[in-house]
């Protein structure tokens, strides 16, 4: 099975059907969470999202967007972001995001948005803490988000090999267990301002990355119609 593995769409509508477009055929699309959150279009993603009846997990952006607790954890620019997303996104997106899982096992891999042991919240930014989660799930691999950052945790003797694809890179899963991060699709955060993820043929066990350039003027003239904070606008420019 081949499938497309997106991450952190942050209600990146341009970015999302950049991203969709490049597809080409394929058996499935995964989703690792932060599908609301930073973006102009919530409703517009998650409409899209169900359209092609993409599976996935929950983000910390995404439980926040119901009105949880995690608003309380964000900086205030990410905060501000959230606010207003509270009080745009429809009913039936709320019903959706309310339907998703911390975490799915699919064709032996584990979906979680942070981390296998922290699901909404831990971000895996070094190899002893990706070393820490090995006992956390169960499949050989994990697929997970949160950091925007493309890398790869491969399991070592005593702690994790670390990898930083480009686009188009491919990595063969070998009998190493191993932590494997698309990217970010709508808030990139490597300095590079193109949508991130990865394809991912289940069978043969390869992943290869790829980056997709969209329109970003479109997305932070989105932003600046409504009122979300500048920081959060500029900073598309930059993948950063």
């Amino acid at each position: 099975m081949r499938v497309a593995v997106l991450s952190d769409i942050h209600a990146n509508l341009v970015a999302l059907d950049a991203v969709i477009a490049s597809l080409g055929s394929l058996d499935a699309v995964w989703h690792l969470g932060d599908v609301v959150g930073y973006g102009p279009e919530p409703d517009a993603v998650i409409e899209r999202l169900r359209g092609i009846g993409a599976r996935g997990v929950s983000g910390n952006h995404d439980v926040a967007a119901l009105g949880g607790d995690e608003i309380d954890y964000f900086n205030p620019d990410a905060r501000a972001a959230m606010q207003w997303t509270r009080t745009r996104i429809g009913p039936e997106a709320r019903t959706w995001l309310a339907g998703l899982p911390e975490r799915l096992e699919i064709e032996g891999f584990t979906l979680v948005h942070g981390s296998p042991r922290e699901p909404t919240w831990e971000y895996v930014t070094s190899g002893r803490v990706a070393h820490e989660n090995l006992a956390a799930f169960d499949t050989p691999f994990c697929l997970h988000g949160h950091t925007h950052v493309p890398v790869v945790f491969l399991e070592a003797e005593r702690s994790m090999d670390v990898l930083a694809p480009r686009d188009g890179a491919e990595l063969v899963l070998d009998e190493r267990r191993a932590l494997v991060n698309p990217g970010s699709v709508g808030q990139p955060r490597d300095g590079d301002p193109a949508a991130s993820y990865l394809v991912l043929d289940t069978e043969r066990r390869v992943v290869r990355w790829e980056r997709v350039p969209y329109a970003i003027p479109e997305t932070q003239a989105a932003m600046r119609a409504a009122g979300l904070p500048a920081p959060l606008i500029r900073r598309l420019d930059f993948g950063q």
